[in-house]
């Protein structure tokens, strides 16, 4: 479900960009900046690079198991949904001469999210039908957190926004337990005549 909810945001955000560029190419990819060696991922070279940071649970009141309808007088419980949230880093990776590109495009990123903040099946089609919404907020970061989360991504900053993703919902439906469904009331358990 993570993977279908930041290809979507990446594919939207790729499309509104091509048309603002001459060319028409790609600009948005789904890709870390550095592989696990710590080289630069040539995919990610001059784009957009999209990327997950963290994901949270989504703080929601406890819920207690769930129960379904398992068939043949069972009744299933399963776990509630876990919600969470994502944190998704938009990182502009144009190096040298391209410094002024990279800075209109994080520009033109932040822009497209400002006027588009919520993804829904109205605007977006191609959302997962699992998927109620999608929305994106702006996350700020201290001088002393950016350092920290630049130092873990590689090293270097590059001109980047960094935002909330909420909420995906990952529903297991794992069958926790089948106790068998009650059907007689305490009436019919109790012979007539007793009392």
């Amino acid at each position: 479900m993570i993977e279908v909810a930041l290809r979507l945001i990446a594919n939207e955000l790729d499309q509104a960009l091509r048309l603002q560029t001459p060319g028409g190419a790609n600009l948005v990819v789904l890709s870390n900046l550095v592989d696990s060696a710590g080289a630069p991922v040539p995919e990610a070279a001059d784009h957009i690079a999209a990327f997950l940071v963290n994901i949270e649970r989504e703080v929601i009141p406890a819920r207690a198991l769930r129960r379904t309808d398992a068939g043949q007088d069972r009744l299933a419980m399963v776990q509630p949904p876990v919600h969470l949230n994502l944190l998704v880093m938009f990182a502009a990776n144009f190096s040298g001469s391209k410094y002024d590109e990279a800075l209109k495009q994080i520009s033109n990123t932040i822009a497209f999210f400002q006027s588009r903040p919520v993804f829904t099946p109205a605007n977006a089609p191609a959302l997962d039908p699992d998927i109620e919404q999608l929305s994106l907020e702006i996350e700020n970061l201290n001088t002393t957190d950016l350092s920290n989360l630049w130092g873990i991504l590689g090293g270097r900053y590059l001109p980047s926004v960094l935002y909330r993703v909420r909420m995906i919902t990952i529903d297991s439906e794992r069958l926790e337990r089948q106790p068998r469904r009650i059907e007689r009331t305490l009436a019919d358990a109790i012979p007539s005549g007793a009392s």
